[in-house]
């Protein structure tokens, strides 16, 4: 309670016995769990195959949202209508004469081009080479002339003089991308290697790998604008956001697509749902809202990201960016979470505030999840937001659950009453920040949240 004392002379907040205005009912009556059911049911069917970056279920997931902007009557946002296109640089493992075994624990393992990407500029010709396989940091020393795994850990700093350095995925593998510059990590995603690796003392590899196949391929962000209704704030902007792609599918299994009902389709489809029910206000909010879908989520924020370095609308402009994930599903891992919703990095700002006080008109507890809010800010699109300094905070549900980034994330498992009223409250939260109401402000007296208050100085300057 203390830590939102600051708010107290800035923040015009809902009064706990307040009633629906007419405004806000029109906005709750239009959301509804048929329309987010039949929604997510295509979006997270097996025909868009996973909706990996890039695909063409995620291009066939793009452009359904995109008829769904339409049809609520939002303006393009885009580019090329309702599209933000990025290029995206595809390097994809050549499959000409793969080969690699493994001998360890006196047994050989043969991994399949499949459970492979393997990206080098220049052939790999390796026989019989040392492994070391760590989830740990590696010296020049340790790793010099051998093929480095990291193990249940992403590394960005590759160790100096390794042969070769691999990251093992936990489901599968997808073409390795990377916008712009970045770097292009080597993957391996096969159980049976890397349950052997972790208890092996003495591990070989012989190798032989052909240059990558490079390619450039199209992704899309999808926008659309309800434009602002008065005249002195219809140049001010919110966000309501979410990812639209998934994990694609694995090469092998009876089931091979991870479908992503939750992660992100419950997102994704949410957004569909509150901007259809804040279009059919008359008059709009005051404020406009700039309703937006990220690509490239679960390679990095690479869709947020992109975003954050070409806006569709001026920054300086954007009051909040309110990003949903994981709001489907109620059988989190730390027990049951009906009519419950977490914000990350609560007490960063206010906007958290304005969404519980939103919450208490649908029967929704907005709370701060004391093991996940810090934790979790930086791990969705929320970030590259709040890195320009725009207060932007991720509403999830359900931070763990099962079946997450598992092939069992179907559309089926959602409550969709539940999703209905969370969906309910967002909804009126984001219709308080169309408003012109203060907008949120970043709490300064936050040692957390100092960069992102000083970033929010920098952008009004």
């Amino acid at each position: 309670m203390r830590v939102f004392l600051f708010l107290a002379a800035a923040l015009t907040t809902f009064a706990a016995d307040a009633k629906l205005t007419p405004e806000m009912q029109t906005v709750v009556s239009h959301v509804s769990a048929d329309s987010l059911r039949g929604n997510l049911s295509f979006i997270a069917s097996d025909m868009l195959e996973g909706r990996a970056t890039p695909s063409r279920g995620l291009d066939l997931a793009a452009e359904y949202i995109a008829a769904q902007f339409r049809r609520a009557g939002l303006e393009p946002a885009g580019d090329d209508g309702y599209f933000q296109t990025a290029s995206l640089h595809v390097r994809e493992q050549n499959p000409s004469g793969f080969e690699m075994t493994v001998t360890v624990g006196g047994k050989t393992i043969h991994v399949e081009a499949g459970q492979a990407s393997i990206v080098p500029d220049q052939p790999i010709r390796l026989d019989n080479a040392g492994i070391l396989a760590t989830d740990g940091r590696v010296s020049p020393e340790q790793a010099a002339g051998k093929v480095v795994v990291f193990i249940g850990r992403r590394r960005s700093d590759v160790p100096r003089g390794a042969a070769l350095v691999l990251f093992a995925a936990r489901n599968g593998v997808r073409p390795a991308v990377s916008v712009g510059d970045d770097p292009v990590p080597n993957v391996i995603s096969s159980a049976e290697l890397l349950d052997a690796l972790k208890s092996a003392k003495d591990a070989r590899v012989t190798m032989h790998v052909e240059p990558a196949i490079d390619r450039s391929v199209k992704v899309r962000n999808v926008a659309g604008i309800l434009r602002g209704s008065d005249p002195a704030l219809r140049d001010t902007y919110v966000m309501l956001t979410a990812h639209y792609d998934h994990l694609g599918m694995r090469a092998t299994g009876e089931d091979r697509i991870f479908n992503g009902a939750n992660d992100d389709g419950s997102g994704t489809v949410s957004v569909i749902e509150i901007a259809g029910a804040l279009a059919t206000l008359n008059p709009h909010p005051k404020r406009s809202v700039l309703f937006m879908t990220f690509f490239g989520e679960e390679l990095g924020l690479y869709g947020s990201r992109y975003y954050g370095k070409h806006p569709l609308v001026p920054l300086a402009k954007t009051i909040a960016d309110l990003n949903l994930e994981q709001v489907g599903r109620t059988d989190a891992s730390n027990g049951r979470q009906v009519n419950n919703a977490s914000l990350t990095g609560f007490d960063f700002s206010d906007l958290p505030r304005i969404v519980a006080d939103a919450g208490k008109f649908t029967g929704v507890r907005v709370y701060k999840d004391e093991a996940a809010s810090d934790q979790y800010f930086a791990q969705s699109d929320n970030q590259a937001l709040a890195d320009v300094g725009i207060p932007a905070h991720t509403l999830c549900v359900a931070f763990e659950y099962p079946d997450y980034h598992g092939v069992g994330d179907h559309w089926e498992k959602i409550d969709y009453n539940n999703m209905a009223k969370v969906d309910r409250a967002v909804a009126l939260g984001l219709l308080h920040m169309a408003s012109d109401a203060p907008p949120p402000k970043w709490n300064e007296s936050n040692p957390a949240a100092a960069k992102y208050a000083e970033a929010a100085k920098k952008l009004k300057q």
